[in-house]
């Protein structure tokens, strides 16, 4: 029993998950060959933001997110195409792994998130025929709809204020209101996974 407590203890730390799929994927050096689009659904579908301070009967997952800053985005540009939409919808794919951190954490435990993060998000868009890094232009669009999205979440489902998550986030963007209760109520994990899914191939056949 020592003898194999000692070889436990002398292996190298494992760095890689095993997916539902059956592919590991290795955090250290993730391939776009291990990546796929059921795995990434399914993990951010089951991932809170907020960390799960959000009021209602199911988490606000980070699939729903994805979309809701779609959403957003396309009805400000009054349209997207197909690429920026497939990154859009994919700008917070690692958190499939890695979970969502949220940002006063990231800034506690430093960079090391990051770099983690980054590597992921290159083998993703890489995995799905998106640039390594996007166009400076198409990552302000994102950022910009990324934080409409959250001013609305943090308002409707977090207890901000509107003062408050107008100093954090920037203005509130501008949704039909079925729409934005549509977005804004959370879905149960199922329901945020096959509309993730379903979002994504339709953007493969336009």
């Amino acid at each position: 029993m020592a003898m194999i407590k000692a070889s436990a203890r002398g292996a190298a730390p494992r760095a890689w998950q095993r997916m539902l799929s059956g592919r590991r994927l290795d955090l250290l050096d993730p391939s776009p060959l291990d990546i796929e689009i059921e795995d990434i659904a399914h993990g951010l579908a089951r991932v809170a933001r907020w960390n799960g301070q959000t009021r209602g009967d199911h988490i606000f997952s980070v699939a729903q997110h994805t979309l809701l800053t779609e959403e957003i985005a396309r009805r400000r540009n009054r349209g997207s195409d197909r690429r920026l939409a497939l990154a859009l919808l994919l700008h917070d794919a690692p958190e499939y792994v890695i979970g969502d951190m949220i940002s006063p954490f990231k800034v506690v435990i430093g960079g090391a998130y990051k770099a983690v993060e980054q590597r992921l998000l290159e083998a993703i868009h890489l995995r799905f025929g998106l640039p390594r890094a996007l166009p400076a232009e198409t990552a302000a669009i994102i950022k910009a709809a990324d934080r409409g999205a959250a001013f609305l979440e943090a308002t409707t489902l977090a207890g901000f204020s509107a003062a408050e998550a107008r100093r954090l986030f920037g203005p509130r963007p501008a949704l039909p209101a079925a729409v934005e209760s549509d977005y804004l109520t959370p879905w149960p994990a199922d329901t945020a996974k096959r509309r993730f899914l379903q979002h994504f191939n339709e953007l493969q056949t336009d």
